[in-house]
């Protein structure tokens, strides 16, 4: 799906004051919002924003203050990552 956004030059002109790439920003804005709602997931919201890492998801969510959802199978897939890789004991 593609987005057009069409603001007043004096919103624009304001928002450029304040940010880098408003385009960016504004796509950041949307995929935090979708995931503080529940609408995207952390997946989604990489390859959303072309993140690499899930770490630069998180530093991206704390950034905004959005809280991380990190659920008891979250734990269980990181821990069962966690032996596959050797980086924890096997059971």
């Amino acid at each position: 799906m593609k987005v057009t956004i069409q603001l007043p030059e004096d919103i624009s002109a304001a928002l450029e004051e304040q940010w880098d790439n408003v385009p960016r920003r504004s796509v950041e804005a949307i995929a935090v919002e979708g995931y503080r709602t529940g609408a995207l997931t952390e997946g989604q919201v990489r390859r959303l924003l072309e993140l690499d890492t899930r770490f630069q998801v998180h530093a991206l969510l704390k950034e905004h203050r959005a809280p991380l959802r990190y659920t008891e199978a979250d734990v269980d897939d990181d821990l069962f990552t966690h032996r596959e890789l050797g980086i924890l004991p096997s059971r």
